[in-house]
């Protein structure tokens, strides 16, 4: 009996073996074919920066909120407002230039296959998918800005999921096909991010602003819209067999029916199931934030919150509310 359990570990050990040997093969062989234009661009050598700082995400959110949990939070009104701001003129930035570049390259928006030369416009398309991922990194910032407001009820999955996701698979996507059919669904983003900011900047001004920002809720329907535009170009491509990588369109399709699922849940329970009622304050509901949900009003947690320290100040002896 022994014996045998000796055979089944070294068996066992064996198999393992095999595997990770297959797997480093494996990844040397696809760096092989990699994108050699980009290989030396920050972050592009190896998966690893792009892994640690996506680690280092998944840490702060579990040490955020123990570290806030007993100090006051941070107001950061300043702060977001440049940040968004900065946020918008990134994202215009990209998108002009995929839309000059794929239209100096004379790119359809049919079927595009990647052109690996050093063309200058090329290389501009390379360049500007390469920021669109780097903006990828930079919106962790909107996690991190939610936890040190104490927002922790504005760190939802849909919101962790994207934010996690969409850095580490752009850093795949701009390492093997930074060009062809990958500038149609950055394009389309970060047009969607230009107006998304936007309203994030403008709402940081405060309840002055907010008051006319009606259009938040629309927000979310042209995300979803995108995501259905982008499943409908991806089955196109493999209809009629365009030269591009496969598995990539499939891939695409399956992640883009997650956003679909997660974003029309996100808006029936927050536009259908529990709709504002008329007269309420607005900007008390939550806004999709590129598939995370962001608060730019005042809650009702934070009201009475809010209330109950007002009360404090005013009225000595007053029994503390929840």
């Amino acid at each position: 009996m022994a014996v045998q359990e000796k055979q089944d570990k070294a068996g066992n050990m064996e198999i393992v073996t095999h595997f990770v040997n297959d797997s480093i093969e494996f990844y040397k062989w696809s760096l092989s074919i990699a994108d050699k234009r980009v290989e030396k661009w920050p972050l592009m050598e190896s998966p690893f920066p792009t892994l640690a700082i996506s680690i280092l995400y998944l840490l702060f959110l579990w040490l955020g909120p123990k570290y806030m949990q007993h100090r006051e939070p941070f107001q950061l009104r300043k702060t977001l407002i440049v940040y968004n701001f900065s946020m918008v003129i990134l994202n215009f930035y990209i998108c002009k230039e995929l839309y000059l570049g794929s239209k100096a390259a004379g790119y359809s928006y049919r079927c595009q296959p990647v052109n690996y030369s050093d063309d200058v416009n090329e290389v501009r398309i390379a360049a500007a998918l390469w920021w669109y991922y780097l903006s990828k990194g930079v919106e962790y910032l909107d996690t991190v800005f939610f936890i040190l407001r104490k927002k922790f009820n504005q760190v939802s999955f849909l919101h962790v999921y994207h934010h996690c996701t969409m850095f580490i698979l752009w850093w795949i996507g701009i390492k093997w096909v930074a060009g062809g059919q990958s500038f149609f669904g950055a394009h389309i983003n970060a047009a969607i991010h230009v107006i998304m900011y936007l309203y994030y900047a403008l709402a940081a001004f405060g309840p002055k602003i907010q008051k006319y920002l009606w259009w938040k809720k629309y927000l979310t329907i042209i995300q979803m819209i995108q995501f259905h535009v982008t499943i409908g170009h991806a089955a196109h491509s493999l209809y009629i067999d365009c030269d591009f990588p496969q598995w990539m369109h499939w891939a695409l399709i399956g992640y883009a029916v997650t956003f679909i699922i997660l974003f029309a849940n996100f808006y029936y329970q927050t536009y259908r199931r529990h709709p504002r009622k008329e007269g309420a304050p607005k900007g008390g509901k939550a806004v999709a934030n590129g598939s995370s949900a962001v608060t730019n009003g005042i809650s009702k947690a934070e009201a009475k919150q809010a209330a109950a320290e007002n009360g404090k100040t005013q009225k000595k002896g007053r029994s503390k509310q929840e």
